[in-house]
């Protein structure tokens, strides 16, 4: 394997890794208060939904890694970015919570590549 094939995998692992990490530690922690009941604000995020809809797409995620890391959007293909766009805005900072900047940056740049979108009409 080549070293991007190497990088791609080690991040997908990663990924995977903490998705899985933070949400069996937040399910050990109960909050204090009405059980099954959350301050306001602290709305429990289910990652492993926020991410699905990208897993779905064969290499979306590994095009968004490189995106993240990269700062470059021109490998993000239209399935991709609807996806992208479809996911609910209180996922992205958990998703993204080393850069909360790159949200908005690719859902800018996913407006020029999916075809006749809303916010291009």
């Amino acid at each position: 394997m080549g070293s991007k094939s190497v990088v791609s995998v080690c991040l997908i692992f990663s990924l995977c890794a903490v998705i899985f990490v933070r949400r069996g530690v937040a399910e050990m922690q109960n909050p204090q208060g009405i059980p099954g009941s959350f301050p306001p604000g602290l709305v429990p995020v289910d990652l492993v939904k926020c991410w699905s809809s990208l897993f779905n797409i064969q290499g979306c995620v590994l095009v968004i890694s490189n995106s993240f890391l990269s700062g470059k959007f021109e490998n993000i293909e239209a399935e991709c970015c609807k996806a992208f766009s479809s996911i609910e805005a209180n996922c992205w900072p958990h998703m993204f919570p080393l850069n909360p900047f790159f949200p908005p940056l690719l859902k800018e740049n996913c407006v020029h590549i999916i075809p006749n979108s809303p916010a291009q009409n």
